[in-house]
């Protein structure tokens, strides 16, 4: 009796989700094979260029062991729950966030084991109020998990965007990320190179300090688009760290101008 109940909670979730989802126009989940490459940063600067284009953008926080978007954007506070089925997303100059970060006790770990992280996924695609959106971002985990998965089938996204380094380590687990996705059968697949280039804070030099041009080939001998880099810039790691991403404090800094132009790839791709 209890899976029968089980099984009928999961098929009314899947009818939220699908309601959701039909308010959303386009879907992108940010993933990389490997972490430390900055993904979250390309999300939230993102999902926030998108604004600057007058889109009504929202950012989904998929990463639940690691969840670090309501920093990265300075938020603070709990979401607002209307009733059992309805959660108010937390708003940020105009982006609209879910992150389970609040809801737990700060440096607190998430011991939980797949079933429950993709548990709460669904249930963020099921709940949150998002209502009209132009795009939807979603930021997972590193690796090629159970929450990728879940997103892939529950969100339906129409992009993948793959985050590498250009170093050879990183690419090697990028590629078994753009493989995944073509696997789950994700109509587009795009490449950004993070860390691009070291800009001195001084002088305004670049450093190959990673290498260059790794995702770019990488994008190139597996078929897929290659969106742009991103330098590292001290702003950018300031700005991540202060709340306010780089490029609403400097846009027209290197590293502003890079997401300008991979957001606009990412227009044209969609």
């Amino acid at each position: 009796m209890e899976q029968k109940d089980r099984m009928a909670e999961i098929q009314e979730q899947d009818k939220r989700i699908e309601q959701n989802l039909k308010m959303i126009k386009y879907r992108i989940a940010v993933f990389s094979g490997k972490g430390g490459v900055g993904k979250s940063t390309v999300a939230v600067n993102l999902a926030y260029t998108l604004i600057q284009r007058k889109m009504q953008v929202g950012l989904l926080d998929a990463d639940i062991t690691g969840p670090n978007i309501p920093q990265m954007v300075g938020l603070s506070g709990m979401p607002e729950m209307m009733d059992k089925h309805q959660i108010l997303p937390q708003i940020k100059e105009g982006l609209r966030v879910i992150s389970i970060a609040p809801m737990i006790p700060k440096d607190q770990p998430v011991i939980w084991r797949g079933p429950l992280r993709s548990g709460t996924i669904s249930q963020f695609l099921a709940d949150v109020v998002w209502d009209e959106l132009d795009v939807l971002v979603t930021d997972l985990p590193p690796g090629t998990g159970d929450e990728v998965l879940t997103v892939s089938q529950k969100m339906h996204p129409q992009l993948a965007i793959v985050v590498t380094t250009p170093q050879e380590v990183s690419l090697l687990d990028c590629r078994r990320a753009v493989n995944m996705a073509k696997k789950l059968n994700i109509p587009k697949i795009g490449v950004v190179e993070n860390m691009s280039g070291l800009i001195c804070p001084h002088c305004g030099e670049e450093i190959d300090f990673f290498g260059n041009g790794g995702g770019e080939k990488m994008a190139m001998d597996m078929g897929t688009t290659f969106l742009g880099r991103v330098p590292m810039e001290k702003q950018g790691r300031e700005c991540g760290d202060a709340g306010t991403p780089v490029v609403l404090k400097y846009p027209e800094s290197k590293t502003g101008r890079a997401f300008t132009g991979i957001a606009q790839n990412v227009i044209e791709l969609l």
